[in-house]
C-alpha cells in the first residue's frame, strides 16, 4: 500500500511493508521513495524523513550534475557497454530473421529493411536480457550453497530504480537487465546482495556482517554502482 507525504519541499512516496526498519532511496528521476514498517507511526515516519533531508538534497544535486544518459538511435557507429567494455554498434540490413551478435569490439545488429528505432531497441534490450540469463545460473550454482539459501525463480526486466530485488516468502529474485552493460563484478554483487536478503530482509548490522563474510569487497562495488543513473538506497 502506497501513500504520499509532504515534508518541506519534498513529496515522498511511502510504501509500507513487513520490514523492521525504514529506508529511503532517490530514484533516477530524482523522486524520493521510502519503505517503512507497517507499525511505524506517522510521527515516527516524519522524524525519520526529516533526519534524512540533507542526504536527499545531496543525492538530488548529484543527479542533476550527472551527465544525461545517451539516447541511442540504434545506428551504426554508436557506442554501447557490454559487461563493462565499450563496443560499437554495426547495423546491417538482411532479409532473414533479425539478430544481435557480439563479435570482438563490435555489436552486430541485423535487421530487415525499414525496421524502426523502437524495434531495433527492443532487439538489443532482448539481447541484453539473454546475456544476463546466461550469466546468472553459474553464479547461483556457486553462491546459493555458499550462503545457504535457494531461490525458486529469477526474472529479468529493465527497471528504472533498482538493480535487483527479492521476495522472501516465495523466494524469488528480479534482476535488472541493465546489469549486462556493467562489469560482471556488479552482477555478482547484486546477486549476492539479494541472496543475503533471503536471510536478513533489512540492511541492518546483521546484513552487513553477512555481506562482509561472503563478499568482503562489496562496498567498493556498491560505490561503483552508485555512479550509474539508477536510484540510490540508504
Amino acid at each position: 500500500m502506497s501513500s504520499q507525504y509532504q515534508i518541506e519541499d519534498f513529496t515522498i512516496e511511502i510504501t509500507r511493508k513487513s520490514i523492521k526498519h525504514a529506508y529511503l532511496r532517490v530514484d533516477g528521476a530524482g523522486e524520493v521513495r521510502m519503505s517503512a514498517p507497517r507499525r511505524m507511526s506517522n510521527r515516527e515516519l516524519e522524524t525519520f524523513a526529516r533526519s534524512k533531508l540533507g542526504w536527499i538534497r545531496r543525492q538530488q544535486r548529484k543527479l542533476q550534475a550527472r551527465p544525461q544518459r545517451i539516447r541511442h538511435k540504434y545506428a551504426s557507429g554508436e557506442r554501447f557497454q557490454v559487461w563493462g567494455r565499450t563496443v560499437h554498434l554495426g547495423v546491417v540490413e538482411v532479409k532473414s530473421k533479425p539478430s544481435v551478435e557480439l563479435k570482438g569490439a563490435a555489436l552486430r545488429l541485423a535487421v530487415r529493411p525499414g525496421t524502426t528505432v523502437a524495434k531495433r531497441k527492443a532487439l538489443v534490450e532482448a539481447w541484453y536480457r539473454w546475456q544476463l540469463e546466461a550469466a546468472v545460473p553459474p553464479l547461483l550454482a556457486r553462491w546459493e550453497p555458499a550462503i545457504g539459501v535457494q531461490v525458486t525463480k529469477v526474472s529479468y526486466r529493465t527497471m528504472k530504480t533498482r538493480w535487483g530485488s527479492c521476495s522472501t516468502k516465495p523466494r524469488t529474485m528480479r534482476l535488472n537487465s541493465e546489469l549486462a552493460r556493467l562489469d560482471p563484478a556488479c552482477l555478482e554483487y547484486v546477486l549476492v546482495h539479494e541472496l543475503v536478503h533471503l536471510l536478513e530482509p533489512s540492511h541492518n548490522a546483521r546484513f552487513k556482517v553477512l555481506m562482509d563474510r561472503h563478499l568482503p569487497g562489496w562496498r567498493s562495488i556498491r560505490k561503483r554502482l552508485k555512479d550509474h543513473a539508477l536510484g540510490r538506497s540508504l
